[in-house]
């Protein structure tokens, strides 16, 4: 069987995710599997209204931990979007990459809001100071390509302080689903089922190699613990 364009795209990035997560083990401990065939068993009869559901509710279904690391990897790439935003904002002006000023005002508020909403500020200022990295990733990337490649340099300039404010709405979801994982970050599970939720991510927004690196990069602290 030949391999399509997007199906070697989702192997590469699923590829890469498990690599940059050590000891991830992804293979073995994905959280869906292919459907089962169909059993070859007659139909048992249906069981009675009062008999509890063989399957989970919905709401356990979106409380699982593979669900609340599958939340916190969306968010990371929602938050990775705006690197690109940032990079064309600062291409061509005196604005650094590194920002100390701005990563240590981020920084603060997330810990803030960590504490508002009860939460462990050391892990989410952990998670966000990898958050912040993987962003400067993808920055220096474009960088870089469009040194390269001048014809690639985008042809318009955001407005930065535009592009922070989406960024700070991203930081608040961000650390709301911080502070609803804390079992799911702390469980022996968290790196395979952040692996997997990565790499599924990833494919689903076709994410390329610099921000497939990117998004492993910005999770890596995610199960240090809870």
């Amino acid at each position: 069987m030949q391999l399509t364009p997007s199906i070697r795209s989702a192997l590469a990035a699923g590829a890469a995710v498990a690599v940059l997560f050590a000891g991830a083990g992804a293979a073995a401990a994905a959280p869906f599997g292919p459907a089962a065939a169909p059993s070859a068993q007659p139909t048992a009869p249906p069981a009675p209204a009062t008999a509890p559901p063989a399957q989970p509710t919905a709401p356990a279904a979106a409380h699982s931990p593979y669900a609340q690391l599958r939340l916190l990897a969306t968010f990371s790439a929602e938050r990775l979007a705006t690197a690109d935003l940032v990079a064309a904002a600062k291409w061509g002006t005196d604005s650094p990459i590194d920002d100390p000023a701005r990563e240590q005002e981020v920084l603060k508020s997330v810990a803030d809001q960590a504490r508002q909403l009860g939460a462990d500020p050391a892990a989410t200022t952990r998670i966000f100071r990898d958050q912040i990295e993987a962003n400067k990733v993808v920055q220096r990337g474009l960088f870089r390509q469009w040194e390269a490649n001048p014809a690639q340099v985008p042809t318009e300039r955001p407005d930065l302080q535009e592009v922070r404010k989406e960024i700070n709405r991203v930081n608040g979801e961000l650390v709301r689903a911080i502070a609803a994982s804390p079992r799911a970050r702390s469980a022996p599970s968290c790196t395979p089922l952040l692996t997997t939720a990565a790499a599924r991510v990833g494919a689903e927004r076709k994410l390329d190699g610099l921000h497939t690196v990117a998004l492993a990069r910005s999770l890596r602290s995610v199960c240090a613990g809870a």
